[in-house]
This record gives C-alpha cells, sequence and structure tokens, in this order.
C-alpha cells in the first residue's frame, strides 16, 4: 500500500510540475527547457545536469514540439511509460486549454492595442530566455573542454546561419560525429 501511495505521488507530482511549467510558459520549447532543468535537475534532484542536456538534444532532434519531446523523455526517465504518459498529458493540456479559451475571443480582443502591447512585450521577454537557453546550453558544452565538440557547435552554427544547410542534415551529421567522437573516446580511454 505504501508503494502504490509513493507512486500516486510521484505521478501527482510529475503532472503538477509539467502542468505549471507548461501553464505559465510563453514563448515556445526553448523557453520551458531552462525552467525543466530548474525543476528537475536543481529542485527535484531526479536528472544529472548532464543527462537533462542530453534528453533536450534528443528533444530538440525529434519530430514535434521540444517541450512536449523534452517532457515525455523526462517522465520516462523518471517513472517509466506511465511517467511519460502522465508528463505529456501535463505539457499538452495547458495550451490547448489557453487556445481553446482564446480563440473563443480571439475576434474581440484582435483589435485592442492593450493586447497588442502585451503580445509585443512577451516577445522581447521571450527573445532574452531563448538567449539564456542558449548560452547555457553552449557553456555546458565548453566544459566539456573537447574540442570535436566545440567545433562541431561552431560548424554548425556556421552552416545554418551562413550557407543555410538544412537543419535536419546538420543534426544528422552532428550526430554521427558525436558517436563517431564518443567511440574514438571510450578505446582511447581503454587503451590507457
Amino acid at each position: 500500500m505504501a508503494n502504490q501511495e509513493k507512486s500516486v505521488r510521484l505521478f501527482w507530482l510529475l503532472f503538477k510540475s509539467t502542468f505549471v511549467l507548461s501553464a505559465f510558459t510563453f514563448g515556445g520549447g526553448y523557453v520551458i527547457v531552462p525552467l525543466m532543468q530548474k525543476k528537475f535537475v536543481e529542485q527535484l534532484k531526479w536528472i544529472d545536469s548532464d543527462e537533462m542536456l542530453d534528453l533536450v538534444a534528443l528533444g530538440q532532434s525529434a519530430p514535434g514540439a521540444i517541450a512536449v519531446n523534452t517532457s515525455i523523455l523526462v517522465g520516462y526517465r523518471v517513472a517509466g511509460f506511465l511517467g511519460a504518459l502522465v508528463t505529456v498529458f501535463g505539457t499538452v493540456a495547458p495550451p490547448l486549454i489557453i487556445i481553446t479559451i482564446v480563440s473563443y475571443f480571439y475576434m474581440n480582443f484582435r483589435e485592442n492595442p492593450i493586447v497588442d502591447a502585451l503580445m509585443i512585450g512577451m516577445q522581447a521577454g521571450v527573445a532574452a530566455v531563448i538567449v539564456n537557453v542558449v548560452i547555457g546550453m553552449v557553456s555546458g558544452v565548453v566544459k566539456q573542454r573537447d574540442i570535436v565538440n566545440i567545433l562541431l557547435l561552431l560548424v554548425a552554427f556556421i552552416a545554418s546561419y551562413f550557407f543555410d544547410v538544412h537543419v535536419v542534415l546538420i543534426i544528422f551529421l552532428a550526430g554521427l560525429i558525436g558517436f563517431v567522437n564518443l567511440s574514438y573516446q571510450e578505446k582511447k580511454g581503454a587503451i590507457k
């Protein structure tokens, strides 16, 4: 009975955490990711920082919304398949509720200058949060001091920004290079 009660508490905490994060986060997945890190890594200590970075990378490379993908991975990591179901529901429910309400009243709000000003202000805040996420992710790569990963980061940015190389190709090649680099590092460590 105690294990069942503990499981219910765990699932409730997973649902509540993802629901609140999703309900009060504006600007998309890149905004919710640092909040997930703060909640699941720093506060609850369910996942370590490096693993969270890996989950975010997986969530970003999978098709779909990064917030939903990452919440599925976090839920699965913490509580298996049922945890993934709980976190995906907790992440998807608030936007569905909010969008349903907003779409009902959209025609009345469309021309309102106050709503327009709020949207412009939120765009500025979202831009600042996204810059913060990028700085955090880059610093995580640089802290590892692996020259291959640092070069890969720079080359991926240059290829995407300046040469308009398709993101899917960049992700595929970066994953392949990362796999080869990790395999080489492990063999090198085994030889020593």
